[in-house]
């Protein structure tokens, strides 16, 4: 059976870490890179970096903070925020960058997502998608979730799969910052009809999030930021638990 991955993500704003609720009221959660630096040292699988203001602000991720993180960081990152082009990706990898996230540029090019997979292979594209229940239906948001889509979240994640998206993160913005949980009916419903990992975000608070969100959620990979970034929860102690639960993990 393969492990599960326990993921941190650090939101980044002007160069600083950031966590906020359903995706509003951001404060202030270190540097980046040193936390990166750290959470590899405590035994997590793999980071994400998102630039949360790169498609709102119409500017590009941070190659430069990219660079830094790879020179401290042994373990696979992700980066995403205001990618939209093959010209993009390859500045993110040539920098250190392992994969790369898209959200916005996807929903608005779709072909974006073959032309990435086929320029630099499905294992190194991720398309992130941010969801909110609308008058009973789960929709897509763009822009750092401000703006909402006419396309419903279950065919959206189909179709990026057929694309050839190597992963999907699904964030719920419902669940966002809340440490209520994951949206595990949802999550659950889109990894059993999906070949390719889920990575679920959005609503951890607790170890047993975690648990329910491998077991009732099916998702490959859980993450997590402000119960890393503010101590609450360490990752061995987590992995551990995980572990000592019959959920497969790398220790």
């Amino acid at each position: 059976m393969l492990t599960k991955r326990i993921i941190p993500c650090l939101d980044i704003k002007d160069g600083r870490t950031v966590k906020g609720t359903n995706f509003v009221d951001l404060r202030d959660a270190g540097d980046p890179v040193e936390l990166g630096a750290l959470y590899a040292q405590e035994g997590a699988d793999e980071l994400v970096f998102l630039d949360i203001t790169a498609t709102v602000d119409d500017r590009k991720t941070l190659v430069n903070l990219v660079r830094e993180v790879a020179r401290h960081v042994n373990i696979p990152f992700t980066v995403g925020g205001g990618i939209s082009s093959i010209q993009d990706v390859s500045a993110l990898l040539n920098a250190g960058a392992d994969k790369v996230s898209i959200n916005s540029s996807a929903v608005r090019n779709p072909d974006l997502i073959d032309e990435l997979a086929l320029q630099f292979g499905s294992q190194c594209i991720i398309v992130a998608i941010d969801t909110r229940l609308v008058d009973g239906k789960d929709w897509v948001h763009t822009h750092g979730g401000r703006k909402i889509t006419e396309i419903q979240t279950i065919p959206w994640a189909k179709e990026v799969e057929n694309r050839g998206a190597g992963e999907i993160l699904l964030t719920s913005m419902d669940a966002d910052g809340t440490k209520a949980g994951f949206a595990n009916a949802l999550t659950a419903h889109i990894s059993t009809h999906a070949s390719i990992p889920i990575i679920a975000s959005g609503g951890a608070g607790s170890m047993e999030h975690f648990y329910e969100v491998f077991t009732d959620g099916k998702a490959d990979a859980g993450l997590a930021a402000s119960i890393f970034h503010f101590k609450e929860i360490s990752i061995g102690d987590l992995k551990n638990y995980l572990s000592s639960k019959g959920i497969p993990m790398r220790i």
